[in-house]
């Protein structure tokens, strides 16, 4: 079965457990910041993923690898400013991305759109989460018309447009297909039927997806883009529906006082592209501190939770966390240590002690290192000890494999992916491009604010924060 969305198996927070400290947020926090020798090559092998992977064709990237896989949509978004680090490091030619990148946009905006079931790439302007590799059309029935995924890929596009400045021909070919296939999407699709919030997606025949993008998850910039259009906004109601829901959210204490949200990808998303420091909205101008110290927080209540480790599974500790949607070995119902354990495939986790928290013990690279410019205190550690506890069993060609359960020691059951040793556990086969991204991304945004940067200059998104209420920092 397809997973259409990642908000349908979501915990929605994460707990800060007795016995682990956490620091006060440095203010301001640094623009810049050095990484030792070790964590280059794995921005290395990271970006090879999607250097390698993508379609020089039309541009898509697969959602996985080595599985033969469908392109997802996200994976491009994240592929675009990966690209771009490329550039930066040497890793490719400027020429070289350009013309991926330009390929890639071409696809996107010549793509089919309509209302038919098959034979197109999306509708209103907006995509399907997966699409056919080849064709570039809805991969399958049961595939939906994305909200976030189409803005993660825009996303890319906008910052595509803003990196790629020069005067020659592709440069400017590249610009104005960032802006128009932007300008396209009709935000207001998705309430249609008269709902105050955007919908999460569309079936065709079936109509919207009940659940919208309120409350808080990874669909906060959703809604900023929808806000910031000129040509298909949504209407200026969009974000007090989002965090009207905001006080079931509230978890902690002073200092470990936010937004809660159990897996890490939904403290990730937004902030890969939008920098928050500095800035607030209404909700965090009351709190007094901003989403980049929210993240903070929860990064480390994560991390807390896997140190403390309630469930008592092997392998986790102060230095080896991190919990978010992964891969997993499998949905199992199996005895570990004297009682009955559930262990699921792909999946969102996060600490139990918050609502729909879920953790079977698989942990992801992705939890701790897509979070390395909100506690670079924890998360190089992190990186240092997955290499050196785990090596070569979880870090390969293009990186980290997605994920891997070393309580997971079932040899004898048909697993659904990956392999399982009976003494270390299970680890993913696959590389995901929603996991690679966050990974590649926050580094460059450590290193030297390199996508923020750029995506600070787009006036959509600073149209969109300042309809939304955000004030101060570089806003102002």
């Amino acid at each position: 079965m397809i997973i259409l969305n990642r908000r349908q198996v979501l915990g929605s927070g994460a707990a800060l457990l007795g016995g682990a400290s956490m620091p006060a947020a440095a203010n301001p926090w640094p623009k810049a910041g050095k990484l030792p020798p070790f964590y280059g090559e794995i921005e290395k092998r990271t970006f090879q993923w999607f250097w390698d992977t993508a379609s020089r064709k039309n541009g898509l990237v697969p959602d996985r690898w080595p599985t033969p896989s469908f392109s997802s949509i996200a994976a491009v978004g994240f592929a675009l400013p990966a690209y771009a680090t490329g550039i930066e490091h040497g890793w490719c030619t400027r020429a070289e991305a350009r013309d991926l990148t330009l390929t890639t946009l071409r696809f996107f905006w010549n793509a089919p759109q309509g209302p038919e079931a098959s034979g197109t790439a999306g509708h209103h302007g907006f995509f399907y989460h997966f699409l056919d590799m080849q064709k570039g059309h809805r991969y399958g029935p049961d595939v939906e018309l994305s909200s976030v995924d189409t803005t993660i890929l825009l996303m890319g596009i906008l910052f595509a447009g803003a990196f790629y400045n020069r005067a020659d021909p592709a440069e400017r070919e590249i610009r104005t297909l960032a802006k128009a296939i932007y300008d396209r999407a009709d935000w207001n699709f998705f309430r249609t039927d008269g709902r105050p919030a955007l919908s999460m997606g569309w079936h065709p025949g079936q109509g919207l997806i009940e659940r919208n993008w309120d409350g808080f998850n990874e669909g906060m910039f959703v809604n900023i883009l929808a806000l910031g259009s000129l040509t298909h906004a949504g209407p200026d109601s969009l974000w007090p529906q989002w965090t009207a829901p905001y006080p079931r959210y509230w978890r902690g204490q002073g200092p470990t006082r936010r937004v809660a949200f159990a897996p890490l990808f939904g403290h990730q998303y937004s902030h890969l592209f939008i920098d928050f420091r500095g800035i607030r909205d209404a909700p965090m101008r009351h709190a007094g501190f901003d989403y980049f110290e929210n993240s903070r927080r929860a990064t480390f209540a994560n991390r807390n939770y896997c140190a403390v480790n309630p469930m008592r599974w092997r392998g986790y500790s102060r230095d080896v966390w991190g919990l978010t949607a992964c891969d997993g070995p499998g949905n199992f119902r199996l005895p570990y240590r004297g009682e009955q354990r559930q262990f699921f495939g792909y999946s969102a986790r996060g600490p139990i002690d918050e609502p729909d928290g879920r953790d079977d013990g698989t942990l992801s690279p992705t939890a701790a290192l897509g979070s390395l410019p909100f506690a670079p205190e924890i998360v190089i550690p992190c990186a240092q000890a997955l290499l050196k506890q785990h090596g070569a069993r979880i870090f390969g060609k293009y990186g980290f494999f997605d994920s891997f359960n070393p309580s997971f020691t079932y040899a004898d059951r048909k697993i659904e992916s990956g392999t399982v040793d009976p003494r270390t556990g299970w680890v993913a086969k696959d590389y995901l491009g929603i996991d690679q991204g966050p990974i590649l991304l926050q580094a460059a945004n450590y290193r030297d604010d390199f996508v923020w940067r750029y995506m600070r200059g787009v006036p959509a998104i600073r149209r969109g924060l300042k309809r939304a209420g955000f004030t101060g920092g570089w806003l102002a």
